[in-house]
């Protein structure tokens, strides 16, 4: 197994030098630092340390522009605490680190995570296009992917809810209140659970016995899109109800639908997905697919420590839960 000696030999300095680099010693430079943390990378020195070092560290990193954290409403809030609930009391220092895609190009992810002496961590609001999800692809230091999922890479383990099921219950719910024209609003399909969620609904249509047309869906990066132009085309397709993606798209679809003249949920019945705090306050309550955030946090844990102790964790789904409240009712007969 790779040594500080080794990495030493290959560059041709001393053995000092690079205990001092991998310690973060101020007398070294940041260029020379950085390359002997990436030539550790490279002759697989993190797997070494995975098990050598004493130093108990995980890190939550997350994608500052796609997801909230720090307040309790925000998304993530309840994701955050759930990790730390079982890494904090079982002796592992939490640090939650912001990143970009700036940051991101800046040190590959292994480099990061030697630099920082970081044991794994837990990825939060990364999408397709985020570079580390490249790097994440071969990697040897663990990482927990929230909401996606990387194959072939033993060192990774994706954790979320079963979406399949929760688009199961979301039409069906649906189906049992008489809709048989259901559309689906989204955000744009450039995140792997926006994919997931997408399909998840026309194969929940299809088990149900109902149009799966792909015209009845409207997705787009831009929530205005999704409200002046998806929203209306499917209200002129005929549609009775409409699954979202997102509660924020459900929140935004209720206001736009009464604006333009509509009571609901007598002339259309809106699902949500995810329950938001807000979700309960919207007008009408907001019936949802709800995601048990604190638990999804733990199972977070739960996998990182598995792929730490070389249990190679592929895939962890909890259960969906559907959360009936007023946007949705039984299909007038007008």
């Amino acid at each position: 197994m790779t040594t500080i000696q080794d990495i030493a030999d290959k560059l041709g300095i001393s053995k000092g030098t690079v205990s001092k680099a991998l310690n973060d010693a101020p007398d070294i430079s940041e260029t020379l630092q950085k390359q002997i943390l990436e030539t550790a990378v490279e002759l697989g020195y993190t797997r070494l340390r995975r098990y050598k070092n004493s130093a108990r560290k995980l890190c939550i990193l997350v994608e500052e522009n796609n997801i909230q954290y720090k307040e309790p409403h925000h998304f993530a809030y309840d994701i955050v605490m759930g990790f730390r609930q079982m890494a904090e009391p079982a002796g592992f220092e939490v640090e939650i680190v912001p990143v970009s895609e700036e940051s991101q190009r800046s040190s590959s992810y292994e480099v990061f995570m030697l630099q920082n002496d970081y044991a794994g961590s837990f990825i939060l609001g990364f999408s397709l296009n985020d570079p580390w999800m490249k790097d994440f692809e071969t990697s040897r230091t663990p990482a927990v992917l929230y909401d996606n999922q990387i194959r072939g890479n033993p060192s990774t383990a994706y954790i979320g809810i079963d979406n399949d099921e929760g688009m199961d219950l979301a039409v069906g719910h649906l189906k049992d209140l008489g809709h048989e024209k259901i559309g689906y609003l989204s955000s744009a399909l450039e995140s792997h659970i926006m994919q997931v969620r997408y399909n998840a609904f026309f194969q929940a249509l299809r088990r149900h016995g109902l149009n799966d047309d792909p015209a009845l869906a409207g997705c787009s990066f831009f929530m205005y899109e999704c409200m002046e132009q998806h929203l209306p085309r499917l209200l002129d397709m005929g549609v009775t109800a409409i699954v979202c993606g997102q509660d924020t798209i459900a929140n935004a679809a209720l206001v736009q639908c009464q604006q333009l003249g509509y009571k609901l949920p007598r002339d259309l019945s809106i699902v949500g997905f995810d329950d938001l705090p807000i979700s309960p306050y919207t007008s009408p309550p907001l019936t949802t697919i709800r995601q048990d955030r604190i638990n999804i946090g733990k199972c977070g844990y739960y996998a990182a420590i598995s792929l730490l102790n070389g249990v190679s964790i592929g895939t962890i789904l909890l259960h969906a839960q559907l959360i009936v409240r007023g946007s949705t009712e039984i299909l007038s007969s007008k």
